[in-house]
């Protein structure tokens, strides 16, 4: 099975490597690499081309925004499985997509979900947050509970069928396209209880009390877009959780 792999960046040079190394020390070496770049003026472009032909795809190009970034890699790609790792995360073990396509080969589910680590911005060893994701149960969608989008991977044809992510939302696309899938589409899935990717701390979704807000009532408009009946009591849920993985950083 291919697998590609998405990277969006926009003035990344900080962080590119370290995603890019990640990507490239895999011992699963059919993966097909896509970096997608905003345009950058740093010296992201120059990083990324000193990588040469384990690069599979590069785009450096205007787009509007994130998710339309994410939308470009995943037309590009060509790969059965199609898995995210942003410019300023990074795939948790040479292991990762390995242990992923293993799990697509020996349950034919639509999509593989797993545990991830939020860690310190500059010290990637340094775990802050366990996002142990657990089995999914449509109940549980509706308190809080959620794959992280890092952690998701999808065969390509899910998205051929079902659409791609929906830029009309402008922090929560990638919540809405998981909705969408598990709980209006209810594709298979199954949850390889490992962590295979790193973030790190500081996403746009949650760099202030006014994004965390903003963040919260897309994700209500997601569940109303897929005609998904949710409590008004979902945006509770929702921080209550993440604060339990802030408590709990321990793996099993």
């Amino acid at each position: 099975m291919k697998v590609s792999i998405i990277t969006v960046c926009f003035n990344s040079e900080k962080y590119i490597r370290t995603a890019i190394e990640s990507v490239v020390s895999q011992t699963y070496h059919d993966i097909e690499y896509i970096i997608i770049d905003g345009g950058s003026t740093d010296r992201t472009i120059e990083i990324i081309k000193s990588y040469g032909s384990k690069i599979s795809k590069l785009i450096s190009e205007s787009d509007s925004g994130i998710y339309d970034a994410m939308n470009k890699g995943i037309k590009l790609a060509t790969g059965d499985i199609i898995g995210v790792v942003n410019s300023d995360d990074l795939l948790a073990q040479n292991t990762s997509i390995e242990m992923v396509v293993d799990t697509f080969k020996n349950t034919s589910a639509d999509s593989v979900y797993t545990d991830l680590y939020y860690v310190k911005r500059d010290d990637t060893n340094k775990i802050m947050r366990y996002w142990r994701t657990g089995k999914y149960e449509m109940n549980l969608l509706k308190k809080g509970w959620h794959p992280a989008h890092a952690a998701f991977y999808v065969k390509r044809n899910i998205f051929m069928k079902y659409g791609l992510l929906d830029t009309d939302f402008l922090i929560a696309a990638d919540f809405e396209m998981i909705i969408r899938f598990l709980g209006r589409y209810k594709i298979s899935s199954h949850y390889l209880h490992q962590v295979v990717a790193k973030m790190r701390l500081g996403g746009v979704s949650s760099q202030n009390l006014r994004n965390i807000f903003k963040g919260n009532k897309e994700c209500i408009r997601a569940f109303h877009k897929n005609n998904i009946d949710v409590s008004y009591l979902y945006p509770i849920y929702r921080i209550a959780s993440k604060l339990f993985q802030y408590v709990d950083k321990n793996e099993e």
